[in-house]
């Protein structure tokens, strides 16, 4: 056979299998959602005239046809694999990996995203409180603060960030958390901070706002294995993390209320840990208004937070210190209804957040 024979063959045979894989595409079962990506997946988009002659269909179903390709997840995690083993990529679609830990690029500093989210933190204090209000701010760093210094990856100037949004928001006291933190203090597969290492966090907040903790706590660990966000964004196999919760007689005793839904939840949702993001123990996940309330508080102290999700595993640990705890999220909920949902009268205020949260403010109402 002659090299423009082998070469048909070749065609021929690589033809054979996209059209196979666009048949399989069309035909098999497809999955709304990825649990290892934990987002919506694309669906078929609808044929007309217009979406053909504008482009949009041929955009929309390449991207259905990349997310509904069969074993899409064993070609994802080979990809990684290779890109990481063999071609020695530094990233795969910004999450990377070091010694163990999985992150994703933040990089670099917005500062218009830090004056917004200054300036949506004034606007609810103009609002909403008084000068009987005591108002503090801290700021949570991600792990690239700790990973990215490791492997040469690009990074924000961190303390940087602390001051800028601290300057930013002068109308709140700042309390520094940040070097109370280290790489190991987060999941190596998740975004999140662990709780059982933050107890030195949440009584720094505490004292810096008059409040005084219990330090009787309880380990407990879940069974199964906690594979966090990351995990599923990089497709690599690494070792899943466990997930552990702290609880103590404080904890045991509250009353959770989940305002958004009208109904009573746990402080430690055990179900939602065996669901999609076994992250969603902590308080039942991203909610919008959620309070704690603890009947045996020594003082009638109450605390108002203004949070992301990495507040759901760190406000159990400072409800010995308050009779009530608000957390709200305005990322789910638009700030000028607060007023007839949260009592603000004789609160401190703590705006918590997380630099992946505050570098893209857009996603606070």
């Amino acid at each position: 056979m002659g090299v423009h024979g082998k070469s048909r063959r070749v065609c021929m045979l690589l033809g054979a299998l996209l059209f196979g894989g666009l048949l399989l595409c069309v035909l098999l079962p497809k999955d709304e959602y990825s649990d290892s990506e934990r987002r919506a997946l694309a669906s078929m988009p609808q044929l007309s005239a217009k979406a053909v002659a504008s482009g949009r269909f041929m955009e929309d179903f390449e991207a259905y046809a990349t997310d509904a390709f069969p074993f899409r997840d064993s070609f994802r995690a080979l990809k990684a694999l290779t890109a990481d083993g063999i071609f020695l990529r530094a990233d795969n679609h910004g999450i990377y990996e070091t010694d163990g830990f999985l992150s994703k690029l933040e990089y670099p500093m917005n500062p218009a995203s830090l004056q917004r989210a200054a300036d949506r933190f004034h606007m609810i204090c103009d609002t909403y409180l008084t000068e009987e209000n005591r108002v503090f701010l801290s700021v949570i760093p991600d792990k690239n603060c700790f990973l990215a210094k490791e492997s040469g990856h690009p990074c924000m100037d961190y303390a940087q960030f602390e001051r800028e949004m601290a300057r930013r928001a002068d109308f709140a006291q700042y309390i520094r958390i940040s070097d109370l933190l280290e790489r190991d203090d987060y999941y190596r597969t998740d975004t999140h901070w662990r709780q059982e290492r933050i107890t030195d966090v949440a009584g720094r907040l505490a004292e810096a706002m008059g409040a005084v903790l219990s330090s009787d706590y309880e380990l407990r660990t879940l069974e199964q294995d906690f594979y966090g966000v990351y995990h599923g964004q990089a497709a690599l196999p690494l070792a899943p993390d466990s997930l552990c919760y702290l609880t103590g007689e404080a904890i045991g005793r509250c009353t959770a209320y989940d305002w958004q839904n009208e109904r009573k939840i746990p402080v430690y949702d055990l179900a939602r840990a065996q669901g999609k993001d076994p992250y969603e123990l902590f308080l039942s996940g991203p909610l919008s208004l959620v309070t704690v309330e603890n009947p045996d508080a020594p003082a009638d102290r109450r605390l108002v937070i203004f949070r992301d999700s990495f507040a759901s595993s760190l406000a159990p640990l400072l409800v010995s210190g308050y009779a009530k705890i608000t957390l709200v999220d305005i990322r789910y909920i638009h700030p000028g209804s607060l007023g007839r949902l949260v009592d603000f009268e004789g609160c401190d205020v703590l705006f918590l957040y997380s630099t992946l949260v505050l570098n893209h403010s857009e996603t606070v109402k």
